[in-house]
């Protein structure tokens, strides 16, 4: 027998005094008085465990912005665009100028069912991360395939920043060659100044070293070393060397398979074949 239960015998049925059963049982008379009355109130629902969360939090965000939050989960993922909750964190801030920590975003989430549990992933602190420490550090590059809505094949060559991830140049063309790859450098460089480095796969427009010692640098390997960036290659095979680049090229894929039109947009390569890729 439970002792709130002991205590509503001993006091309703017994008639012994509120200060003796107290004693007794090492309780205060105010606890009893409490129980009495949810017992009159209740009945035998006064002898379930009561909940210990607190009536109100004042650190519990408000419900519009945990709505907001759910809200930017779906419009970002309606788009093709990253929606995770760093992404949601910054749009909180910069567009809505609302500060959430990250790991409170994920718990919303996590809360509204939008999060699905993976444990056959590796914990994130067993991943070795290679970053650049400074913007213009290092840049990626690397190019992937689209059709149009036409069903006109292009290839999208991107340069990315290694340390941000920022997208330094998109551009779209009926097939990237290595005059392109220099060209679209160079503007990216008049753009953005010179990087220390380049990281790219061992493509024969980024690269002749694996073409069986046939011949000197490329267009863009002289480029490279007339303005003395010091260039960097992938081991062969290991395409997650330059796994940045190539997770842009999932997040691009998906912003352009969200909707048809913008698809369409990249038609103009038809009659520009320098066309850029964006918006």
């Amino acid at each position: 027998m439970s002792k709130a239960r002991l205590v509503i015998t001993a006091v309703l049925i017994e008639g012994r005094s509120q200060s003796e059963v107290a004693r007794t049982y090492g309780v205060s008379q105010g606890w009893i008085s409490r129980l009495i009355s949810r017992y009159r109130l209740e009945g035998d629902a006064a002898f379930e465990p009561r909940s210990r969360r607190p009536r109100t939090s004042p650190t519990r965000l408000p419900q519009a912005t945990i709505d907001l939050i759910v809200a930017l989960r779906g419009e970002l993922a309606g788009k093709g665009l990253d929606h995770g909750p760093q992404t949601i964190a910054w749009h909180l801030l910069h567009d809505h100028a609302i500060t959430v920590a990250v790991s409170t975003i994920h718990r919303h989430l996590y809360a509204a069912g939008l999060i699905t549990p993976a444990p056959q992933k590796r914990p994130k602190s067993s991943y070795i991360r290679f970053a650049a420490e400074q913007p213009n550090e290092r840049w990626q590059a690397d190019f992937t395939h689209w059709w149009l809505a036409d069903g006109t094949h292009v290839e999208i060559l991107d340069f990315l920043d290694d340390h941000a991830r920022y997208a330094l140049s998109v551009t779209a063309h009926y097939r990237v060659t290595g005059a392109i790859v220099v060209s679209e450098f160079r503007k990216a460089v008049a753009h953005h100044g010179i990087p220390a480095s380049t990281l790219t796969d061992n493509g024969m427009v980024f690269t002749t070293r694996l073409a069986g010692g046939k011949g000197g640098r490329n267009g863009f390997e002289t480029e490279l070393h007339r303005l003395g960036v010091t260039q960097i290659n992938s081991t062969p095979n290991h395409p997650t060397t330059c796994g940045k680049v190539e997770r842009f090229h999932q997040t691009l894929k998906k912003w352009l398979n969200e909707p048809p039109r913008d698809v369409r947009r990249l038609s103009v390569v038809r009659a520009q074949p320098m066309a850029t890729a964006r918006r």
